[in-house]
């Protein structure tokens, strides 16, 4: 889509969860397009208090209110020849709405405090995480707007709808801040790509992003990222490292050990549900757990 999309000057609207690359989408349709060498400009609306927004989006004359004490270009007019990124643009109040729109239409912007309007080329990129059907269903987004905004919709979907992309982001960001931090790219230990794998990212890209980097710090410049170096959110057993065997029966029993301690942790420790859950009967469940030496956490471990 962005393929399709970059080359026109038609306004795009991007659409995901918080995490899922929006600005990455943006400015890549404005670097791969044919305004890629003008300027890029964004602006976060939830990001600036509303008393400040005016200003900043449309600029103003000096003298125009208290503080104004010289003349300001305001941000739609620096990014002229380029693209004007308008990111949680749900967040824009409704009275600086009707003046964005006419900005559209008429391709001219007016500082706050001037009467005469300036003229402005430029490409209007849009995102937000909200809901913005339901915004003007509740009168809280112009429904002109709305659709002036959205004439190329794009929609990121969450990471966890996109499983295969993951080990591809992993070893992006191990590549990227090993090389930031100045440290030698270290793999990862097998069970903490399963787990990493295996984990819902409901923080998306972002969240992966931040794990990398934790991991990294954790590694301390080793070659190898071990399961204890992840966050309990994905290791919430507190699975640690143990060398692969070559014996058949130590590598079985390595493996019913982790996968009972991650059951448990699934099921908050409830044994009738735990046993359930691994396709056992409670006196099975009881078994493997004295064979492993697993204990059950004080007063969690329910019926």
């Amino acid at each position: 889509m962005i393929e399709k999309v970059r080359a026109t000057d038609a306004p795009v609207f991007i659409s995901g969860e918080s995490g899922t690359g929006k600005e990455l989408a943006a400015k890549t349709i404005h670097e791969t397009g044919r305004r890629r060498t003008g300027p890029f400009v964004a602006i976060n609306c939830a990001a600036i208090p509303e008393s400040l927004l005016e200003s900043e989006l449309f600029g103003h004359a000096r003298g125009a209110f208290t503080g104004a004490v010289r003349d300001k270009v305001g941000l739609v007019e620096e990014a002229t020849g380029g693209t004007f990124f308008l990111d949680e643009v749900g967040d824009l109040p409704l009275a600086l709405q009707s003046k964005l729109l006419r900005i559209l239409e008429e391709k001219k912007v007016r500082r706050v405090g001037e009467t005469r309007s300036r003229s402005v080329d430029v490409r209007f990129v849009s995102a937000t995480n909200k809901d913005l059907e339901r915004e003007v269903e509740l009168g809280r987004f112009r429904r002109d707007l709305y659709y002036r905004l959205k004439i190329i919709a794009i929609e990121l979907p969450p990471l966890r709808d996109r499983p295969e992309d993951v080990l591809l982001l992993l070893n992006h960001y191990l590549d990227e801040f090993s090389r930031s931090m100045g440290k030698t790219r270290p793999f990862l230990s097998p069970v903490a790509l399963e787990m990493l794998l295996r984990y819902p990212w409901p923080g998306n890209v972002r969240e992966l992003q931040n794990e990398v980097q934790r991991c990294l710090v954790m590694a301390d410049g080793a070659p190898l990222v071990l399961e204890e170096y992840l966050s309990p959110k994905i290791n919430p057993a507190g699975e640690t490292y143990s060398k692969a065997s070559h014996r058949l029966s130590e590598a079985k029993a390595d493996f019913e050990r982790r996968f009972l301690r991650e059951a448990l942790v699934r099921c908050r420790y409830h044994r009738t549900r735990t046993a359930a859950d691994v396709g056992l009967s409670r006196q099975g469940l009881f078994k493997l757990l004295k064979k492993h030496g697993i204990e059950a956490k004080t007063g969690a471990f329910s019926s």
